[in-house]
């Protein structure tokens, strides 16, 4: 196989077209059976093979910045630079499923957060300029969905403005971000799609000019010094040549030499070039080209024949929120949902099929996602934005300066919140709870099971003047955790017997680790320490019950899938100190630091979110408190 001998990029250099389109080949075929049995971003990889091959062929990697937005479309990039254990792909130890600093020299950013690459590439190529490198160069590949985002076109701007300073955007142009890409930019991208080349134009038009006698010549003349505008009619590249950036394109994407050639145009030009490469996602995989929701964007393990799951998956919080959006869009004729180019991975595809003039989906634009919905709750409406947990954090000024400030009745619903697992540090959504903390009037809820989401996601569409947001985990939603009683706001879960009159522990149990805190209290209880567990269903604001039922306790502990740093737990404290309520407290959560991939039950047992370590620590936490009581004085328990 060619695909062996390849270590690094130069080793592309001595293959002939035909064996590159071999390699291609073989790397479909490589991709197809390494990802379908870990799971990952394959239909984005199909679509790249010679993109990528033709890129190494004309960049000098790692001298020049070859870089990816968003990296999950950086297999074939791994390949091709030594890295060809495909089988522990996401998994702890194994490849990242995007670009890792920690594998290769070749891997320069790790983003996973779409269109920020262009940002970088700025960047570096500002670098370049300030250091006298002229023979380092930048591309950066830009997905055409990325380029619906904001900050993609900030950077352009920037490039633009440099109209002597060498840097290579190539746009991956698939149609497609997730599902397919909407919008004017869409629009105009599918415009130089299907336009012929003006050039073929003009020549032809040149010849039959030049042998009209008299007026010919003068006409040619004349409509070749309008040329700007008659090209803008034949082929509408001039949106992007009015910023002052070449174009060349659009290039077919799967054609090795016609990518080398055009992208060896770009590199020999002294200023800034778009390469517009058109591309399939899914190419060469019949089962993802035919799966119109995202061309296999991210799959689980599949059979590589047939592209179906092995295994048959149980009810999602994603499913469970999909379904309870069209319910709630029977009953209310107000309520509208919003994507960010996620219709399908956050769960508002079935709404969109129920009520298709009731749904927008701002392309990768979290930023401007939560200002419409800041408009349309002042409109009238009530908006449900879906979005990752992690892409929030793009849009927090939006959150906290539209939609608080002006007291608007928006409900974000925050999908992969928590440890997310086999995407890595990029994808974990462990700083929301953080972040929203610090908003004025925003009310947060975490529901613990199916049922809970269903009636807190309710609750949140009611409230219509401020924003609300209920957060849940990836994947599979656990069994029914039901309450045994009320306080306040708050379920409790577990309540020690009558006979307790004051208990030892104040578990606060937090979201879908509600089954874990009860695990947690079982430990305690063989240990002889008595335990109450509360859910308090809106962590934010802390509920009143919450100083009163802590006092009648020797010791309050918080537990959540958040950052400790300002999380829920940091919240409680704040709480029980200005209600003047003097007790121990210990929170439990996600240290402060980036995590790596790996399985989310491998990373809860690396970070000692699990019952056993926690209940170990709390159990000495209540022996240092039976200590103090007997031997006074005592060392002071944070």
């Amino acid at each position: 196989m060619l695909l062996t001998r390849i270590k690094g990029p130069r080793d592309l250099d001595r293959l002939s077209q035909e064996e590159l389109n071999q390699l291609a080949a073989e790397i479909r075929s490589f991709l197809v059976d390494a990802v379908s049995k870990t799971g990952g971003h394959l239909g984005p990889n199909l679509g790249v093979v010679e993109l990528t091959i033709a890129l190494h062929r004309v960049f000098e990697s790692p001298k020049d910045k070859v870089l990816f937005d968003t990296g999950h479309q950086a297999y074939v990039h791994k390949l091709l630079t030594g890295r060809q254990d495909f089988s522990d792909l996401r998994s702890k130890g194994g490849l990242s499923g995007y670009p890792s600093r920690a594998e290769s020299e070749h891997d320069v950013i790790e983003n996973s957060h779409a269109s920020t690459v262009l940002g970088w590439a700025d960047g570096f190529a500002k670098a370049n300029e300030v250091l006298g490198r002229e023979d380092h160069h930048v591309a950066a590949v830009i997905g055409d969905g990325a380029l619906t985002g904001g900050m993609a076109w900030e950077a352009l701007n920037n490039i633009a403005a440099a109209k002597d300073r060498p840097l290579v955007i190539v746009v991956n142009d698939n149609e497609r971000s997730y599902g397919p890409t909407i919008g004017g930019l869409a629009n105009h991208l599918a415009t130089l799609r299907t336009t012929d080349g003006y050039e073929r134009f003009l020549a032809r038009g040149k010849d039959l000019l030049e042998r009209t006698p008299v007026v010919g010549k003068p006409l040619y003349e004349t409509l070749h010094g309008a040329k700007k505008g008659l090209k803008d009619f034949i082929a509408p590249q001039g949106m992007f040549e009015d910023l002052g950036l070449k174009y060349i394109g659009p290039i077919d994407g799967h054609d090795i030499e016609a990518l080398e050639s055009a992208l060896t145009r770009a590199k020999r030009f002294s200023g800034p070039v778009i390469v517009h490469c058109l591309t399939q996602k899914g190419r060469g995989y019949t089962p993802a080209l035919e799966h119109e929701a995202d061309r296999f964007h991210a799959v689980g393990v599949i059979h590589p024949d047939t592209g179906l799951p092995v295994k048959t998956a149980a009810a999602s919080w994603t499913s469970v929120f999909a379904d309870e959006m069209v319910e709630l869009g029977h009953e209310r004729e107000d309520i509208v949902g919003i994507t960010a180019a996620m219709l399908h991975p956050v769960g508002l595809h079935k709404f969109a099929e129920a009520f298709p003039n009731r749904i927008y989906d701002v392309g990768i634009a979290e930023q401007h996602g939560a200002t419409s919905a800041a408009g349309l709750a002042s409109g009238g409406v009530h908006p449900v934005f879906a979005v990752y947990a992690t892409f929030l954090n793009r849009a927090f000024d939006q959150v906290l300066m539209d939609v608080a400030l002006h007291k608007c009745g928006v409900t974000f619903v925050l999908d992969r919140a928590g440890i997310t697992g086999d995407d890595g540090a990029s994808h974990n959504g462990m700083w929301d709870m953080s972040i929203l903390q610090v908003v004025p009037g925003l009310r947060l809820a975490a529901p613990r099971d199916a049922e809970q989401l269903r009636a807190q996601l309710r609750e949140a569409v009611e409230v219509k003047d401020a924003p609300t947001v209920v957060r849940y985990s990836k994947g599979v939603v656990g069994p029914a955790v039901p309450a045994v009683g009320r306080i306040g706001g708050m379920d409790v879960l577990r309540a020690p017997g009558a006979e307790v009159t004051r208990p030892d522990v104040l578990l606060v149990s937090v979201g879908a680790l509600a089954p874990m805190c009860l695990e947690i209290a079982d430990l305690l209880d063989k240990q002889g320490i008595s335990t109450t567990v509360v859910d308090p269903r809106w962590v934010k604001p802390v509920d009143e019950a919450m100083a009163p039922l802590a006092e009648r306790h020797r010791v309050v502990v918080t537990v959540e899938d958040n950052g400790r740093t300002g999380g829920v737990g940091a919240a409680v404290a704040q709480a029980l100190r200005d209600a003047g309520v003097d007790v121990p407290l210990r929170d439990f959560g996600i240290p402060q630091r980036f995590l790596d991939h790996a399985l989310r039950k491998e990373i809860m047992a690396e970070i000692g979110l699990t019952a056993p370590d926690i209940a170990r620590q709390v159990t000495g936490l209540v022996a240092k408190l039976d200590g103090r009581f007997e031997n006074e004085p005592a060392a002071t328990v944070d």
